[in-house]
C-alpha cells in the first residue's frame, strides 16, 4: 500500500469512528454536543496530517501511552507484566505530568486525534488523567479495568467529555474473575450502572481469545452490555505475551468467524461502536504499528513500535514527537518486512520478535 492510500485507508477510518461514535452518543445530549465539536476538530487534524504528509512526514493519527507502570491487578497472561512494563516495583524514572502535557499538545499540533491511556492501570495516574482533559482537541479513551471509580472520578469524567472511559473485561464473570480475580465482575457491573446513572459515555473492551470468542461475539453478551449503558465496544486480539498460551490467540478461521459476527452485531446494534483491534491487516497493507497508524510511548518515555514489541532506540525525553516518528527503528521497519505478511496468532512484530530485537539492537 503506497503512502496516498494509507492516508486515505486512516482518513476513512477515522471519520468512520467519528461518525460511530456520534451516532452512539445520540440519546446523550451532552455527549452528543461534545461529539460533534470533535468532529470538527478531527477533520483539522486530518488537514494537518495531509499537509505533513505533502512535506513527505507521515503523522498517524492514533497514539496509544502507557501513563504508569503501577496496576492494582493481577491478571493471568496480562502482557505488561509479562515483559515488565507493569510490575509491583515504586515507579522510578517515569514521565512526570508536565512531560506527558508537552507530549498531548505536540500530537494534538501534529494532527493526532486520538491517545489511548493504559497503564499498568492508567487511573492510578489522576494527575495525567486531568491533563489529557485540558487538551479537547483529542480523545484520550482510558483503558481502565474499572475498579477506581470514586466520586472526584465521575466529576472529572462528567466535566470532560473528551475523556471516554473504556472498561476491560473477558466477557461473563466466570471468564472475568478467572482471568482478572474474584469479585472484579461485580465490580465492573456496579461501575457500569455508575457511569450510566452519571450520563457519561463509556465503553468497553474484551479480550477476545479462542476459549471465549463463541461468548463476547453472542448477541447476548452485546446486549448485556447495552442494558447496562455501554455504548462502545473494543475487541482486542489476545496477543501470548505468556508462554503455554498460544493456542488462545485467534488463528485465521477464528478470525473469519469474528469478522462475520461483527458485521452482524454492527448491523443490529447500530447505535453502538464495535471496534476490533489490530484490525484487518490485509485491508491496511500490514501492521500499523511504527507509525504508520499507531505508535506507543512507554511510561518513561521510550517511543515504540506497540505495546506488543517492547524495543525502542528513542525516547521522548530527548526529542520532539516529529523527530520520534522518524526514528532509525521506526523507519527501518516501516520500510522493511517486518509489518507486512500473515501471522499464526496475536500479531505480526509480536511473531517477529527477534527480528525487531535484532534491528533495534543492530542501532545502538
Amino acid at each position: 500500500m503506497n503512502d496516498t492510500a494509507l492516508e486515505k485507508y486512516l482518513t476513512d477510518g477515522v471519520e468512520g469512528i467519528v461518525k460511530d461514535a456520534l451516532r452512539a452518543s445520540l440519546s446523550n445530549p451532552k455527549e452528543s454536543r461534545f461529539m460533534l465539536s470533535f468532529a470538527a476538530s478531527a477533520k483539522k487534524a486530518t488537514s494537518v496530517r495531509a499537509k505533513h504528509e505533502k512535506n513527505g512526514v507521515h503523522i498517524p493519527p492514533f497514539l496509544i501511552t502507557g501513563i504508569t507502570s503501577m496496576c492494582n491487578l493481577h491478571c493471568a497472561g496480562c502482557y505488561a507484566r509479562s515483559n515488565n512494563s507493569c510490575n509491583d516495583l515504586p515507579p522510578v524514572g517515569q514521565l512526570s505530568v508536565y512531560e506527558w502535557g508537552r507530549i498531548f499538545s505536540e500530537a494534538a499540533s501534529l494532527g493526532i486525534s486520538f491517545i489511548l491511556l493504559a497503564g499498568g492501570e492508567p487511573m492510578m495516574r489522576k494527575d495525567v488523567i486531568a491533563e489529557a482533559a485540558k487538551h479537547k482537541s483529542i480523545l484520550f479513551p482510558v483503558f481502565t479495568n474499572g475498579t477506581m471509580f470514586d466520586e472526584d472520578y465521575i466529576k472529572l469524567f462528567e466535566a470532560n467529555r473528551n475523556l471516554v472511559p473504556v472498561l476491560s473485561s473477558e466477557g461473563g464473570k466466570f471468564s472475568t474473575d478467572n482471568r482478572r480475580g474474584g469479585g472484579i465482575y461485580d465490580s465492573l457491573q456496579k461501575t457500569m450502572e455508575h457511569l450510566s446513572d452519571s450520563k457519561i459515555f463509556f465503553g468497553s473492551s474484551v479480550t477476545v481469545t479462542t476459549a471465549n470468542m463463541a461468548e463476547v461475539y453472542s448477541d447476548s453478551f452485546i446486549e448485556g452490555l447495552y442494558s447496562k449503558g455501554c455504548r462502545a465496544v473494543v475487541f482486542v486480539e489476545y496477543v501470548p505475551a505468556v508462554k503455554g498460551t498460544e493456542k488462545l490467540a485467534p488463528a485465521d478461521e477464528d478470525r473469519a468467524y469474528a469478522a462475520e459476527r461483527l458485521s452482524a452485531l454492527r448491523e443490529k446494534y447500530s447505535s453502538m461502536l464495535l471496534v476490533s483491534f489490530p484490525g484487518d491487516e490485509l485491508a491496511s497493507g500490514g501492521c500499523l504499528a511504527s507509525g504508520r497508524g499507531f505508535f506507543y510511548i512507554n511510561h518513561d518515555g521510550a517511543a515504540e513500535p506497540c505495546p506488543f514489541s517492547p524495543y525502542s532506540d528513542t525516547n521522548v525525553k530527548d526529542k520532539p514527537l516529529i523527530d520520534v516518528l522518524s526514528s532509525p527503528l521506526f523507519k527501518s521497519l516501516r520500510e522493511g518486512a517486518c509489518l507486512e505478511g500473515s501471522h499464526s496468532g496475536g500479531c505480526v512484530l509480536f511473531e517477529r520478535e527477534e527480528e525487531v530485537k535484532a534491528i533495534a539492537g543492530g542501532l545502538k
